[in-house]
């Protein structure tokens, strides 16, 4: 039974050809992440012994430790917070914010406005009750500027109050570019050069191993991210991370658990060995979700959609945005994408009142982890020009599948 038109073959065929150099870019980006994890694995001695659960106060819990360890190796710093506790990556930055930062101090997002959800931990553009904002900490953005870090008006805004630059390395829901890494580089020299002791934190959800530095690597002092997007590899049930400098991590470790405590407690109920074998897979994982991307950012481009970032440019994230430019073909995009998923795939996908989001937004997530989106998934917010954000893909053959049936959707009108 034919479930493609030809139209819409032959379109993949093309496109399919047309990005075989930039499939073979991201298999090798893949290669050396790989190699790179194994060495840290290796030399950290992992063994099936830092696998099992523990329970109540897990006091020397090896298998934690060690996973910090490895964390803290392969991202290039001096320490890392892995934890299950954490329920999603938004939980890990807010504890890096709410650790650090005191009455009078300044947060600065020197990319804008940030995701949707990070507004309502802030608390200025979305009041929320236990926000940075009620706890007397200041908040400014600079807009980005031709959606680029605008370096100069960055320094000329920081002021002895400023305590942490904030970027956030993924587009969230807009068409400015990711972050590139040479340029979370020259934004952390510019605040160094100007302020020596300001911390730079980087966002960096989407962005684990498609590249093959991390911002910690490239100059920040600590970023954070999700165990369910990219570094669990599609196999992390939940949870979070957090990596940096020592004394910083300290300090979000105590946000997690409780002052004193720290990273020192925290039960594996959940078993380490996911969190292991989905970080050794995750440079392959992501490799295959960055080929999906670049296929669907070639497929939709022929279909006359506006797609960022176009296919043959370079990758920082895993996200690729399409505008739709109407209410009813984003949601025939992600009921198309949901036909075509591993679980759920009976699902109809509806708009509706997502927490922490002003808009209501519709999501396509016939995932194994719910919510995974390093899975093939997809969302947007239901607002102008009606965008969809594609991301993940566990192999690249299910996110050409998905990629196709959610294209055949919207030329069907449904």
């Amino acid at each position: 039974m034919r479930m493609f038109s030809k139209y819409l073959t032959d379109i993949k065929d093309i496109v399919l050809m047309e990005s075989s150099e930039l499939f073979q870019r991201a298999d090798a980006v893949a290669e050396e992440n790989t190699l790179k994890v194994l060495n840290a694995m290796r030399e950290q001695r992992i063994s099936y012994a830092h696998f099992t659960t523990t329970s109540g106060y897990a006091y020397d819990d090896i298998g934690r430790q060690k996973l910090d360890t490895l964390y803290a190796q392969v991202f290039g710093a001096e320490r890392a917070l892995v934890r299950t506790q954490f329920v999603s990556g938004t939980h890990a930055l807010a504890a890096v914010l709410f650790g650090i930062l005191r009455p009078g101090d300044e947060l600065l997002s020197a990319t804008g406005a940030p995701y949707d959800t990070m507004q309502t931990v802030i608390g200025y553009t979305h009041p929320s009750r236990g926000s940075l904002k009620e706890f007397g900490v200041k908040y400014d953005e600079i807009p980005l500027r031709e959606g680029r870090v605008d370096i100069d008006a960055l320094r000329q805004r920081l002021s002895p109050a400023t305590k942490i630059v904030m970027l956030q390395r993924s587009r969230g829901y807009s068409h400015r570019p990711s972050l590139r890494l040479d340029e979370i580089r020259q934004v952390c020299v510019a605040v160094k050069e100007v302020r020596p002791d300001c911390i730079c934190f980087v966002d960096n959800c989407y962005g684990e191993f498609v590249d093959t530095e991390e911002p910690t690597q490239a100059g920040a002092d600590i970023m954070a991210g999700s165990l369910i997007k990219n570094p669990g590899g599609g196999l992390a049930p939940t949870g979070g991370y957090i990596a940096g400098r020592s004394d910083l991590v300290e300090l979000a470790s105590y946000r997690l658990t409780a002052p004193g405590m720290g990273d020192e407690l925290g039960a594996s109920l959940a078993g380490n060995r996911l969190l292991f074998e989905g970080f050794f897979l995750a440079p392959h994982v992501v490799a295959q979700a960055v080929k999906g991307s670049v296929f669907a950012a070639g497929l939709f481009s022929r279909l006359g959609y506006r797609v960022a970032p176009l296919a043959g440019e370079p990758r920082n994230d895993v996200i690729q945005s399409i505008e739709l430019g109407s209410a009813e073909k984003l949601i025939a995009f992600c009921r198309g994408l949901q036909a075509f998923s591993p679980v759920d795939s009976f699902a109809a996908p509806e708009p509706w009142d997502m927490p922490g989001y002003a808009d209501q937004v519709i999501m396509a997530a016939g995932t194994f982890v719910q919510g995974a989106s390093i899975e093939l998934s997809a969302d947007g917010p239901m607002r102008s020009p009606f965008s969809v954000y594609l991301q993940g893909g566990l192999t690249f053959e299910h996110a050409v599948i998905g990629i196709m049936g959610a294209a055949q959707a919207v030329l069907d009108g449904h």
